[in-house]
């Protein structure tokens, strides 16, 4: 009845009385309370039975479980494990070969049986293709600090294993760090890069691999370490797949290194070996392509002072905002939605651009779009590459390029 102002269980009360009143027949009332005579007469009864109590709503489930759903549910378990590899419905469709005119479960069914078991993982949805956008021509190293190039040498055979964490300037050729490190890790490195950035300033550009911990699979392709540079205004280079010669100067760096670490006695402490060749090779060792100068007589620190991660942008008012947890999944519209492990630890902004769309944005940054009918989460930048006339010194990617949905 439209306008009521009771709960269900006086409403049923109230259907009740007035059927033991007898001034109307059952139908009647029935009729008057939009229910059927089944119904009504089901209500009674379980007042003559319970009173009050027994007009209250109760659970539709079952009580039991037949016995026939016991046994399917033993064999479907049962050649799961003897096949791991079938699904719910090659194993429907085994038991409706062996017991064609039996009553047997449905697909939904055995698929739910399988989960409570144990014996399914769950599915994985696929972020799709985000927007397309054109990478940034890549920045020339021409002056001191405009281009630094990062990567941890591999293990230096020299009676022992070493794998530093190397820094280099690219135009001046000066060694930044050759520094050990516990772990090839996000804090470590993190905790290294930002030591340098107070000593050095901050550079415009950083040049690395696509491995960890500079590179991974998200979007733009960045990591934890990776994002936060270009929080800090400091565009990331990544070199081509198994190409070390996008980064020839930094790997004849480390051929030198090696060298020179060769020729010391191997009983000194690592560090204090690496720490002495890199101050003979900036102060000592002149380079033909610097005019036979020495790399302390061309370098200068960077006139970009580090001063700290910059606090989380203060987006719109009219944009939504999204907490990233370390996992990097956000709890979004009422669903746990992947942004990457990349961006955790961030604060997001959600730019709406049509009904159901939204630009994802880390401070100044398009990372993706985000649609609401999407079950994997955020739809990755796609980069495409710049246009052949396209050449020279770049800068980092625009706050707002033209989106294409795909």
């Amino acid at each position: 009845m439209p306008w009521k102002n009771w709960t269900d269980q006086e409403e049923r009360l109230r259907f009740v009385y007035a059927v033991r009143s007898n001034k109307a027949t059952m139908a009647a009332w029935c009729r008057q309370y939009g229910i059927s005579r089944k119904t009504g007469y089901k209500w009674l009864g379980r007042y003559v039975r319970g009173g009050l109590a027994g007009l209250t709503m109760r659970s539709r489930r079952p009580k039991r479980l037949p016995s026939w759903s016991r046994v399917w549910r033993q064999r479907i378990c049962t050649w799961r494990q003897r096949r791991p590899t079938w699904g719910a419905r090659k194993l429907q469709d085994k038991l409706h070969r062996q017991w064609p005119r039996r009553r047997l479960p449905a697909v939904r069914t055995v698929q739910r049986w399988l989960a409570q078991a144990r014996l399914s993982r769950p599915c994985q949805h696929r972020a799709k293709a985000g927007p397309r956008v054109t990478r940034p021509p890549r920045i020339i190293g021409d002056r001191p600090n405009a281009v630094w190039t990062v990567d941890f040498k591999g293990p230096m055979r020299a009676g022992r294993q070493l794998e530093p964490l190397t820094v280099f300037d690219l135009a001046s050729r000066y060694g930044l760090a050759a520094q050990l490190l516990p772990a090839k890790d996000y804090r470590h490195t993190r905790a290294a890069m930002f030591r340098l950035f107070r000593r050095y300033g901050l550079p415009r550009a950083i040049q690395v691999d696509n491995g960890p911990p500079f590179g991974g699979g998200g979007s733009l392709g960045l990591t934890r370490l990776t994002a936060e540079w270009r929080r800090l205004g400091i565009q990331v280079q990544f070199g081509r797949p198994a190409c070390p010669q996008d980064n020839a100067e930094h790997e004849r760096w480390h051929r030198t290194l090696q060298e020179d670490l060769t020729a010391l006695p191997s009983g000194a402490p690592a560090q204090a070996c690496l720490k002495r060749i890199l101050r003979l090779y900036n102060t000592d060792r002149a380079h033909e392509s610097l005019g036979m100068r020495r790399p302390v007589e061309v370098y200068h620190h960077s006139r970009r002072l580090f001063r700290g991660l910059p606090p989380p942008r203060r987006y719109p008012a009219q944009w939504a905002r999204v907490q990233v947890g370390t996992n990097g999944y956000a709890w979004w519209a009422g669903r746990a939605r992947l942004f990457g492990a990349g961006f955790g630890q961030q604060r997001l902004g959600l730019c709406p651009i049509e009904p159901g769309h939204w630009q994802v944005f880390l401070d100044h940054l398009l990372i993706g779009l985000l649609v609401a009918t999407d079950r994997a989460g955020m739809r990755p930048l796609q980069l495409l590459p710049p246009a052949p006339e396209q050449s020279g010194e770049g800068s980092a990617l625009p706050s707002t390029p033209p989106l294409i949905l795909r």
